[in-house]
């Protein structure tokens, strides 16, 4: 069966809305670390990793085999926001390895199990803690596309998707987005000091160290330094959305990690369960957990079964530093290769940007370049994506267990994949 008739039941029932399968058309049978088969058998080396969900590779047999063992013994697997074994373990384990190492003292807020849902509990008890509405947000932020983490989002195509008005959020320019010689934070400095401003007191600022989907924009820690220290001298909290960019993937398991800050809220999903099963967690410094029993609810904010793989990996991975080391070697070759391909045509004005295994090369003087590439990369066995405003980004966000031979020849497809577009 050709891959057109295998995807006529998508095409015929399936709504409109859907988005990945029109740039990857065959229908997924089964994976392994990073590299996916479909229906036909063919083979595709994974440099999507699910978004950002698959930090550890398809079917990480760390992960799957707890996760039968805890299903042949009978474990909980739906358990609200009671309190279970798997979950108590994993709380544990996150307090032992995430937060004690880096000196953080957060309460764990379990939510939906999405990243949009998370954002929306930060947005919202930041409002309720401080008694106040207006939230900043920066451009080409991604947050989500519930009303909520909609609003602090910057895209106009899924803006206007909303129907309805997307307000309490004031919009200013992130790192980098005037250019290299502008500090952006003047401007916001600037406008709280001045009365005449228009801009209301914010109950919090959130903001993304690591841009993925506006087109990964690295802030400067010395930018993230500041924005936390204008926000905490006026008493605005301060929201780090590490979802795409948390859980290791820009070489430390915070990306805010580098810049030495502390943030008020951090909101955590994707990568966090380390299997691909729905979990998102937020962060919360004790102070700011003002939420009253039940004020944040969620049918399924109590995934056990992501309790028991999220425990694993990081009890796997996070125990020394030896995945991070592996991460960094892994990094540096990746942004060598791109560098390599930019200075290679440089009559495309292509510009590489990243941190860790999160980056991106940008083509602003033909916007279509990166679409071409992944699609015509798609048909030569690898599935990457693209990113920013224009998609004019062609996106590297392989497994952070993938194999340097893997990534060399991921890389080599990209290369083949570009000559081919190039060349008309």
């Amino acid at each position: 069966m050709s891959s057109a008739t295998a995807l006529d039941v998508f095409d015929r029932r399936e709504s409109e809305v859907r988005g990945y399968v029109r740039a990857f058309p065959t229908v997924f049978d089964r994976a392994s670390g990073s590299t996916l088969v479909d229906a036909d058998g063919r083979e595709y080396l994974d440099f999507f990793a699910g978004a950002g969900v698959l930090n550890y590779g398809h079917n990480n047999p760390a992960f799957t085999g707890a996760l039968i063992e805890y299903l042949e013994r009978g474990g909980i697997i739906h358990g609200l926001d009671m309190a279970t074994s798997a979950k108590k373990a994993f709380i544990e384990a996150f307090e032992r390895l995430v937060l004690a190492p880096r000196g953080l003292d957060h309460k764990l807020q379990f939510t939906g199990p999405t990243g949009a849902n998370a954002v929306e509990a930060a947005l919202k008890v930041a409002r309720q803690a401080t008694g106040r509405s207006n939230v900043v947000a920066f451009t080409n932020a991604f947050h989500g596309l519930s009303l909520g983490g909609l609003a602090a989002t910057g895209n106009s195509h899924y803006r206007a998707a909303a129907g309805v008005g997307l307000d309490d959020v004031s919009r200013l320019p992130f790192d980098g987005y005037l250019g290299p010689d502008v500090d952006t934070l003047d401007l916001f400095e600037k406008m709280l000091d001045d009365p005449g401003a228009g801009l209301d007191l914010p109950a919090a600022v959130i903001v993304e160290a690591v841009q993925g989907e506006g087109g990964i924009n690295v802030a400067r820690p010395a930018w993230l330094q500041r924005l936390r220290a204008i926000t905490e001298a006026r008493g605005i909290l301060l929201i780090l959305d590490e979802i795409q960019a948390g859980v290791g993937r820009t070489g430390a398991f915070f990306a805010f990690e580098e810049s030495g800050i502390v943030p008020d809220i951090v909101t955590v999903s994707k990568s966090i369960s380390g299997s691909g099963l729905p979990m998102s967690l937020v962060l919360l410094r004790p102070e700011v957990d003002v939420w009253k029993p039940g004020a944040h609810t969620g049918t399924f904010r109590g995934n056990n079964l992501a309790f028991v793989s999220a425990r694993v990996a990081l009890e796997t991975y996070w125990a020394d530093d030896a995945f991070m080391k592996g991460v960094a070697a892994k990094s540096a070759l990746l942004r060598a290769e791109l560098e390599q391909i930019a200075a290679e045509h440089p009559e495309q004005g292509f510009v590489v940007r990243g941190r860790g295994l999160f980056h991106g090369i940008a083509c602003d003087a033909d916007r279509t370049l990166a679409g071409r590439v992944s699609k015509a990369a798609f048909e030569r066995g690898l599935v990457i994506e693209t990113s920013g405003a224009h998609d004019e980004v062609l996106k590297f966000l392989p497994a952070l267990t993938i194999t340097e031979e893997e990534l060399r020849r991921g890389l080599a497809i990209v290369r083949e994949s570009l000559a081919a577009v190039l060349a008309g």
